[in-house]
């Protein structure tokens, strides 16, 4: 079973910036498109607390001089 996609429309980051998220179901995550928190799903449940987001090693603000520190 995947995500419901009316579900998919309208969840975003629970962060202040609330952008939209993409999912990838082969990983089982959820992907902020500003901040790139990476938010896993359990069961077919995204978990959207922030406290348990990982931050995707190439997320969407990162430059290279920043890869470089």
């Amino acid at each position: 079973m995947a995500l419901d996609p009316q579900l998919l429309e309208i969840i975003t980051c629970p962060d202040t910036h609330r952008a939209p998220l993409s999912y990838d179901a082969g990983a089982g995550t959820l992907t902020c498109t500003e901040c790139g928190r990476e938010f896993r799903v359990e069961d077919d449940i995204p978990v959207m607390l922030l406290d348990e987001a990982r931050t995707a090693p190439s997320g969407p603000h990162r430059t290279d001089q920043e890869e470089d520190r």
